[in-house]
Formats: C-alpha cells, sequence, structure tokens
C-alpha cells in the first residue's frame, strides 16, 4: 500500500482500486495524477464531486474562451485604412532625429478618359505641306477622300508626322481599309483649320455628329488601331 493513499476527507488509509472511503463513505480518487490531485482538492472542499469528467470540459471551456478573445481583438485591431505617408522631423523634446509626418487625406482619384475633338498637336519642327504639294494623298490607291466643304467628325486613326513620310500613312490607311474599317483615307492636316499642320492624318469614316464617330471606335479599336479617337474636321 503507499503510504499517500489515504481519504482526502478523513484520512483512512484506503486500496488501490478501492472506490469509497470505508471509514466515511467519501468517493476516492481512483486517478492518481494531475486528475486525482485536483478530484481530491475538490473533494476536500465540497461534498459532492461530479466525477473526473468535469476536468476535461472545463479545459475545453477555458481553451474556448480564450480563443474567441483573440479572435475578437485581431479582428478590432484590423483595417483597411490607407494612408499617406511622408519623411518629416520631429519637434520637441528627444534625440532630435527624423520621424515620419502621416497624413490621412484622401488620395486623388484616376483622371477619367476624354474625347477630343480639337485640333492635333504639333510636331516640334514639323514642316506645313497641303494637298497642293501631295495631290496623291486623298486619292491614292483607292483610298477614301474628304469631303470638299463643311465641318465633319471622324475617327483619328493614327496622327504620323512629317518627319516619318506619307508611304507610312498611305500604308496604315490601306490595313485600315483592308480591315474592313469605313472610308478609310489620309488628310493632311495643314489644309484644315481644325487641326494641327505637321502630320499625316490616317482615318476612318465622315460623320455628323461627335457621337456617331465615338459609335463608331469600338470597331477601329479592335481591328488594329487601339488609340483611335474622334476629331473634327473643318474645311477651310
Amino acid at each position: 500500500m503507499s503510504e499517500d493513499q489515504y481519504c482526502p476527507k478523513c484520512g483512512v488509509a484506503y486500496e488501490p482500486l478501492q472506490e469509497y472511503c470505508l471509514e466515511c463513505g467519501e468517493r476516492l480518487p481512483t486517478n492518481r495524477g494531475t486528475v486525482g490531485m485536483l478530484a481530491a482538492a475538490w473533494q476536500r472542499r465540497f461534498a459532492w464531486y461530479p466525477g473526473d469528467w468535469i476536468w476535461p470540459a472545463l479545459l475545453f471551456l477555458v481553451i474556448a474562451i480564450v480563443a474567441t478573445a483573440v479572435a475578437a481583438a485581431t479582428t478590432s485591431g484590423s483595417g483597411t485604412t490607407i494612408v499617406a505617408t511622408q519623411p518629416g522631423i520631429s519637434v520637441g523634446s528627444g534625440t532630435g532625429g527624423l520621424g515620419q509626418v502621416v497624413s490621412t487625406q484622401t488620395l486623388p482619384a484616376a483622371p477619367q478618359p476624354t474625347v477630343t475633338t480639337g485640333p492635333l498637336p504639333k510636331a516640334p519642327g514639323a514642316p506645313s505641306t497641303s494637298v497642293a504639294t501631295n495631290p496623291t494623298i486623298p486619292r491614292a490607291a483607292g483610298l477614301f477622300a474628304w469631303p470638299a466643304k463643311g465641318t465633319s467628325y471622324t475617327d483619328v486613326l493614327e496622327s504620323i508626322p512629317f518627319t516619318s513620310g506619307r508611304t507610312i500613312a498611305l500604308v496604315r490607311a490601306r490595313t485600315a481599309k483592308a480591315a474592313g474599317l469605313p472610308k478609310a483615307g489620309v488628310l493632311v492636316s495643314a489644309d484644315y483649320p481644325s487641326l494641327r499642320p505637321g502630320y499625316y492624318v490616317v482615318f476612318s469614316g465622315v460623320f455628323a455628329t461627335p457621337a456617331t464617330a465615338a459609335s463608331a471606335l469600338a470597331a477601329a479599336h479592335v481591328r488594329g488601331f487601339p488609340d483611335a479617337y474622334v476629331a473634327r474636321v473643318t474645311h477651310p
């Protein structure tokens, strides 16, 4: 018999497999490990002992409470606010080292694309050439010739500086025609007041309004001219 196998209530010794004290009727802790020690401590303080199952149940309850508290703290501490930072110099007491100034101002939104109907930008140093010195541009190889008078709108497919040559403009216009884009041709920009001089303008279509010209842009974008845009063409 082990010297420490005594009833926790009355102190009478008991056998290893004995369940109740023969002296006082107290239920004896049969597990001599941690559970047994806890059971003995419980029985010394309370008359009723629910059984050894109470200890794993209490342990599970404690783990659940701790896990819930950690999850709540993590959720409340997380955020999605983005702030812009810039270096600054700290003021006041301290070592005088570099600090950081945090700005909570809203970052500017990206600019929205616009459709221009104004003149094309002028290439630096590009000469001004009129249709009188390039009479074959509007009528070359069956390309569409711009109407003789009035103001209309078109889809500018590409603007090629004079320094790059008229051959490239003609090739691009024929490519547009072969791709099925309507009324493809080339303009000499110096011949039209609404366009900046110095360019061969590869175009597609002659439209009465900017809206109808804009509706045709999608076809130009998917047929090899992703940078096409609407422009106003005014005949002198």
